[in-house]
């Protein structure tokens, strides 16, 4: 496997609202996409530290393991071995290619994390499963596992995690992911839609444009959004204002899952296309 560099996405957040009133929003944003285990080869190299990004210390835009998974040290083995351990525990056992991660980085020491996603990959570059890493405002975590996921392909996990407190605990989310390469540009969309009973409820996506995490390009994404990690906590909590002066019910947080990862399904088609994925 050939060492890679460590990637900035730029693009925007979106979030609808179907009912019970319309809400919706969208914002400029920017992520990390992060070629884990690359990354930890060139950190045990003489190479360490030849990288822009700043990995593991203080800087104005930063990455830390231990903002991901049971928060382990690098030298326990970061947030690469926990995912490790946890894939082996779930009986993924050919994840032995590159692991992306696209997350949100640290801002002036700062983050916040509503979602985080690995990409897993085989050997022959293949992906042989996907992890949701969901934090709430409350601390907790949990992890949404699907098993041999296809890009552009619809897959499925039951909503067991409380998130928002205008969301029961209920229904089903749908995932579908795409990385593409367009006259040269790179480009990944996250997209994650939360159903429930009486269908579509919220629909959500993260896409953005790669290119490689470079000083200028680390600047520009300061630039660009001051503060952004700081203004992600903001907007949560103003959204939540507006969603209360809406009258959206508001439900009260229940006891997190028992267990950390809950795992997802592919559909039928014939379900994909009644639930209008």
């Amino acid at each position: 496997m050939k060492d890679q560099g460590a990637l900035i996405g730029f693009g925007q957040v979106r979030h609808v609202r179907r009912r019970p009133a319309l809400h919706a929003f969208h914002y400029g944003a920017y992520f990390l996409m992060l070629p884990m285990r690359s990354l930890q080869n060139q950190n045990t190299s003489k190479d360490a530290g030849s990288g822009d990004l700043a990995i593991n210390r203080a800087a104005l835009l930063s990455f830390h393991d231990v903002d991901h998974g049971d928060g382990r040290l690098p030298e326990q083995g970061g947030a690469l071995g926990w995912l490790s351990e946890m894939l082996e525990k779930e009986g993924i056992q050919d994840a032995n290619g590159e692991i992306w991660l696209q997350t949100f980085p640290r801002v002036l020491g700062y983050t916040f994390k509503p979602v985080s996603f690995w990409y897993c990959h085989r050997a022959d570059n293949t992906l042989a499963a996907i992890v949701a890493e969901v934090h709430n405002t409350f601390g907790e975590r949990h992890c949404y596992l699907l098993d041999a996921p296809h890009w552009g392909h619809t897959e499925v996990a039951s909503k067991v995690f409380h998130v928002s407190p205008f969301c029961e605990v209920n229904g089903h989310y749908q995932f579908r992911f795409m990385r593409t390469r367009i006259n040269g540009q790179e480009r990944v969309v996250a997209r994650v839609d939360h159903f429930d009973a009486d269908g579509p409820l919220i629909e959500t996506s993260m896409s953005g444009t790669l290119v490689p995490a470079t000083a200028k390009a680390l600047r520009r994404a300061l630039w660009a959004y001051p503060l952004f990690t700081f203004a992600v906590m903001a907007r949560i909590h103003w959204h939540a204002l507006l969603l209360w002066f809406k009258r959206v019910p508001f439900f009260t947080k229940p006891e997190p899952p028992a267990s950390l990862v809950t795992r997802g399904h592919t559909p039928s088609i014939a379900s994909s296309k009644s639930s209008g994925s």
